[in-house]
């Protein structure tokens, strides 16, 4: 049985890096994008118009996208961690896509490898033990205590 737990530690602590590595390669171009799309950089509205969006999104997006990182990152909140993790899936596919459907067939690789970043962090957090992936103190068997209108 102590073979088996060590193993288990062993397992989580990869498990951990792999987290965190995952994450950090898809946080750190995100931050940046999201800071690129907020400044409205000239070369980002270029890119942005030539795919067919206005460039009014490009404060939105940026927003989403430095939110996001942040609830990953920070994780206090777990559903708000997922929605976080699916915003990514879904901005990442759109965005290749829409590089596919414009005739920028490159360019959507990078979005591609940033799903894959997405997919794999998601995966080990999911895997990472209950505790860790929890707020300290969270407990899901006492209910919330009501709101006070």
């Amino acid at each position: 049985m102590e073979n088996q737990t060590s193993k288990d530690m062993e397992s989580n602590k990869i498990t951990a890096i792999i987290y965190w590595t995952a994450t950090g390669l898809f946080a750190v171009p995100n931050i940046l994008s999201g800071a690129a799309f907020l400044a409205g950089l000239p070369e980002v509205v270029k890119s942005f118009t030539h795919l067919g969006y206005p460039a009014y999104l490009l404060k939105f997006l940026g927003a989403a996208k430095l939110l996001g990182v942040t609830a990953i990152l920070v994780g206090k909140f777990p559903r708000l961690k997922e929605w976080a993790y699916a915003g990514f899936a879904f901005d990442m596919l759109g965005a290749a896509y829409s590089h596919f459907a414009a005739g920028d067939g490159v360019k959507a690789i990078p979005p591609l490898l940033l799903v894959a970043l997405v997919a794999t962090s998601y995966s080990c957090w999911r895997r990472l033990p209950f505790r860790r992936r929890m707020p300290p103190g969270f407990n899901p068997c006492v209910p919330a205590s009501p709101v006070s209108p």
